[in-house]
């Protein structure tokens, strides 16, 4: 008994290749999404104890800071 076989054809290429676009694509918008969270983080990190020599700054809230600097021979 002879039988008539039919192959399928394979995918196209294409399809692949868009597959392949697509993931590079969604790689790169979930790399940009998370440098801009770190960035906010970053950004927001807030500095809650500060030494400085002998100044010690805990919870400190300045709204104008004027720094007057002074050498030792005017008083």
């Amino acid at each position: 008994m002879a039988r008539d076989v039919i192959s399928r054809p394979s995918p196209a290429r294409g399809t692949s290749l868009l597959g392949l676009a697509l993931a590079a694509a969604a790689v790169g918008a979930i790399a940009i999404g998370a440098l801009a969270i770190g960035r906010l983080a970053i950004g927001r990190v807030t500095v809650k104890r500060a030494r400085f020599g002998s100044l010690e700054v805990d919870n400190l809230m300045v709204r104008k800071l004027r720094v007057i600097e002074r050498d030792g021979s005017n008083p």
